[in-house]
């Protein structure tokens, strides 16, 4: 990992693309949000804000292990919301 800015973009792009493809379905099947739509879209944003506290926690021992591990919490989270979207 280069760096917490990097870190810090790749959780907003991931969940942002996430959040996206959420309304693209939406769009192109009723034209209107669904309840398992909205369900989706509120747990990326609970994921996101829980991922960037994570990222900010200042009495960490050791940071670059703290780091990695949000990076793989990132992974598998955003793997499971892919999953559920798919389900849709």
């Amino acid at each position: 990992m280069a760096s917490v800015k990097n870190l810090k973009k790749d959780i907003n792009f991931v969940l942002g693309d996430i959040i996206e493809a959420v309304y693209i379905y939406e769009m192109t099947t009723t034209g209107k949000p669904t309840a398992e739509s909205d369900a989706l879209i509120d747990e990326a944003i609970a994921t996101f804000d829980g991922l960037i506290t994570k990222v900010n926690q200042k009495n960490v021992e050791n940071k670059k292990a703290h780091y990695k591990q949000v990076n793989k919490d990132l992974e598998v989270i955003a793997t499971q919301l892919v999953e559920k979207i798919n389900k849709l």
